[in-house]
């Protein structure tokens, strides 16, 4: 009798136990590398980072754990995770972990890439979304783009005729730089043709220069009142500087306002959008929370839109006979004349795939932006505690051999008629991200990419400088906050009376 109740208990210990096992995952982190002492696994990162974790991807699976500092940090490198994490559980990874350097900035909680995302957050993207990014807005201001384009085109001419190299990061930063600030403020922030160095121009390379670096405090938080590095202090001045800046197109905008009854100065653009947001009763829009978002408009559109256009026009030289097929599609659809619209490149489905290919390739943000868990959340059997980071590589998830036949070579055509986009819809290929955190400056970066490359292939035919071929140009990447190449691209623009 005694043995029988013995085996009755086993027997329901061992269901309760199996049936508890179920109910209650265990709280087991993803498996990767042990790390050392205090470091962790910082010393794993290398100079590129992206390229780092999908190799440990490889070795420890597609959702792996790595301690950076005292930071632990889950890593996803496949479209399936991708997708579990920005689709299922969208909302628990809705907040994001401040970078040092961004928060020494004024009313960094303004900000709309960094900030939580509460309901503050979601009404700041409803404003960005309805009155800036949607394409009746891009529409209206499609002029002041062109112009901008055209003035590009222009600066290559003077290159061109004098047979001079161009470097096109650099002139494709000013002008993105000054598409931007027309959109913002429909006046130009820098001259292109000057060599000198300007200071908007200047202080915005300062930001983007100090978010790029690996910054200690950010592995080890609880040592950043001591700013070991020194980039807070470096940053700060010029955060305040482009405030300042700022604070005095607004004043003489809210003049022009006052002065004008018959509102004829009305220019439309992002600020007077912004300016109206502040006005309406109960709204968080004021002079102080408009400031960092305008600020973001210029850090995360102008480096990432010159960085692409740079990635695609190498890639064109590097693969010549591409270069030359993107040409004839631009020519023989716009007359030589009539020079290129933005309503133009729905009929370019080969300048299209170029620019896909390109951000396959070489995503801007090659890690997108880090997400930090509000909650304990299950992923893959695992459990990713509360407040840790979570790493998604938009880079290695673009060059996965299971989705993408020949993944490492630039293959435009593989984008013709296959329904693929950047939109966040497809997981293999999310270059802006996906989900309610999706880069919301998208649509008018997209934009912005093409115009100018459309322009500079319609008005040039492109060269190499002497000593350079193809199959020896540089192709490798230099990390930061933003994927650059790391030795700038010089070509030579050809006029096609000179050819």
């Amino acid at each position: 009798m005694d043995l029988y109740v013995l085996l009755l208990s086993i027997f329901l210990f061992g269901f309760f136990f199996r049936l508890l096992l179920r109910r209650s995952p265990a709280k087991t982190l993803p498996p990767g590398p042990a790390g050392l002492p205090i470091i962790g696994s910082l010393h794993l990162l290398g100079e590129r980072p992206n390229q780092s974790l999908a190799k440990l991807a490889k070795v420890h699976g597609p959702l792996f754990t790595l301690r950076l500092g005292s930071i632990t940090t889950v890593v996803a490198s496949s479209a399936e995770v991708a997708k579990e994490i920005l689709q299922k559980h969208d909302q628990t990874f809705s907040n994001r972990p401040m970078p040092d350097t961004v928060s020494s900035q004024p009313n960094p909680e303004s900000t709309l890439a960094w900030s939580p995302g509460d309901h503050r957050w979601r009404n700041r993207r409803r404003v960005c979304n309805t009155q800036m990014f949607n394409g009746q807005k891009l529409d209206q201001l499609q002029h002041l783009r062109h112009k901008k384009a055209q003035e590009l085109v222009h600066l290559i001419k003077k290159r061109a005729l004098s047979g001079n190299v161009v470097e096109i990061g650099r002139v494709a930063f000013a002008t993105t730089l000054n598409l931007i600030s027309n959109t913002v403020f429909s006046k130009d922030m820098v001259d292109p043709e000057s060599e000198s160095t300007h200071e908007f121009k200047n202080l915005v390379w300062i930001l983007m220069e100090g978010a790029g670096k690996p910054n200690f405090s950010d592995f080890f938080p609880a040592l950043r009142r001591f700013d070991l590095q020194g980039l807070r202090r470096h940053v700060k001045p010029a955060y305040s500087r482009l405030h300042e800046i700022f604070d005095e197109i607004i004043d003489l905008r809210l003049k022009a306002k006052a002065s004008d009854v018959a509102n004829s100065t009305r220019t439309g653009d992002f600020l007077d959008v912004l300016l109206d947001q502040c006005e309406q009763d109960g709204s968080d829009f004021n002079r102080q929370t408009i400031r960092p978002l305008i600020l973001e408009l210029f850090i995360a559109g102008t480096d990432t839109s010159a960085i692409t256009t740079e990635w695609a026009m190498a890639e064109l030289l590097h693969n010549p006979e591409i270069l030359k097929k993107a040409r004839k599609e631009i020519i023989e659809t716009i007359p030589s004349h009539q020079l290129v619209q933005e309503s133009d490149i729905d009929r370019l489905p080969y300048l299209q795939a170029i620019v896909n290919e390109t951000l396959r390739l070489h995503p801007a943000g090659p890690l997108l932006l880090p997400y930090i868990a509000t909650d304990d959340v299950e992923l893959l059997g695992f459990v990713v505690p509360k407040n840790t980071q979570l790493l998604v590589n938009a880079w290695a998830i673009g060059r996965d051999p299971k989705h993408w036949d020949q993944p490492l070579l630039f293959l435009p055509e593989r984008f013709l008629n296959s329904g693929l986009d950047y939109k966040g819809r497809n997981f293999e290929y999310i270059p802006f991200g996906a989900g309610r955190r999706i880069c919301p400056g998208m649509p008018l970066a997209v934009r912005m990419v093409h115009l100018m490359l459309a322009s500079v292939l319609q008005a040039f035919d492109w060269k190499l400088p002497e000593g350079t071929t193809p199959e020896n140009m540089d192709m490798e990447e230099q990390f930061g906050i933003t994927l650059k190449k790391a030795v700038p691209l010089r070509a030579i623009p050809v006029l096609e009376s000179l050819v």
